[in-house]
């Protein structure tokens, strides 16, 4: 997995190209998709390893990551990873994290100034992250042009209304406070629910479960078929079991219907499925197998 050339694919129309803030063992396997049991990662090895599991430590594998699509004229980010300088003590991995995340978005020819679109598909640490940047101590917008487009019943759910998830978590408020609150300040979030437009190419539904408003992304031009899935899958082993959740899915069941639901399409469709943390490839084609599904292609890019 490549974080410093740039990698990219051509979907119809779309260019794609992938953006990898971080990259490499993560937390333990059995952690992450807890009920999968340790035979799926076994029997599997050959292929997970070393890209998604590392069986010496028994540690997934994983990726921080965005997806930067150029589509109808415009450039929209899919996810803005996990920033730099947050507050995040619940989360070792991302507190205090300082990255190069910009310098990668420039290498790839990609200006902050002309960025149109920002998508979060839900409102977590390693989703929202570069919204915004610290500007003589205040968080302002990263992308100063651009709308953000941010799930309805995440903003509530992480908000002030819901109490920034109900209080559960420390680390919720924090995210919320200087990742979410200064694009509204600034009048750039466009909230959502069930569907929005985006172009004649690119479509964003509601995948509830991992949280609230999770969501997917649908690309559609030409032949070509994909669709960006956040959090839905943490792991190549849920497209072997979909019925089981990441540790992080705020309502299995919900989380379960709509992972079924996007694989059963995917595979229908020959979607490739673009989630937000695999390692390797970072995405792959799904086809049913046995009443489930197993792995076809996995994306194959070009770098330059």
């Amino acid at each position: 997995m490549s974080s410093e050339n740039v990698q990219y694919i051509v979907l119809g129309d779309v260019e794609v190209i992938r953006i990898v803030e971080w990259g490499g063992p993560f937390a333990p396997a059995p952690g992450i998709v807890p009920e999968a049991g340790a035979e799926v990662w076994k029997e599997n090895e050959d292929w997970l390893a070393p890209d998604h599991w590392n069986p010496e430590h028994d540690m997934a594998v994983a990726a921080l990551q965005t997806w930067v699509l150029r589509s109808a004229g415009r450039t929209v980010l899919v996810d803005t990873g996990v920033g730099n300088g947050r507050e995040r003590p619940g989360m070792p991995q991302f507190h205090r994290r300082q990255g190069d995340f910009l310098g990668r978005l420039a290498r790839a020819g990609v200006r902050p100034e002309a960025v149109d679109v920002v998508v979060n598909t839900h409102v977590h640490a390693d989703h929202v992250g570069w919204n915004t940047v610290g500007v003589e101590g205040e968080w302002v917008p990263t992308f100063p042009h651009a709308r953000y487009l941010i799930p309805a019943a995440d903003d509530f759910h992480f908000g002030p209304d819901n109490a920034y998830g109900g209080g559960l978590r420390e680390d919720d408020r924090l995210v919320y406070e200087d990742s979410v609150a200064p694009v509204h300040r600034s009048g750039q979030a466009v909230l959502w629910d069930g569907t929005h437009r985006i172009d004649e190419h690119l479509t964003l539904e509601s995948a509830p479960g991992h949280t609230p408003g999770s969501s997917v992304l649908r690309l559609a031009s030409g032949g070509d078929r994909a669709v960006f899935v956040g959090d839905l899958l943490h792991s190549p082993v849920q497209i072997l079991r979909p019925s089981c959740n990441s540790c992080f899915c705020l309502d299995p069941g919900q989380a379960v219907a709509s992972r079924r639901r996007i694989l059963e399409r995917a595979a229908e469709t020959r979607e490739l499925v673009v989630p937000a943390h695999f390692g390797g490839a970072g995405a792959v084609e799904v086809r049913r197998k046995d009443g489930g599904f197993t792995l076809g292609p996995w994306a194959a890019y070009a770098t330059r």
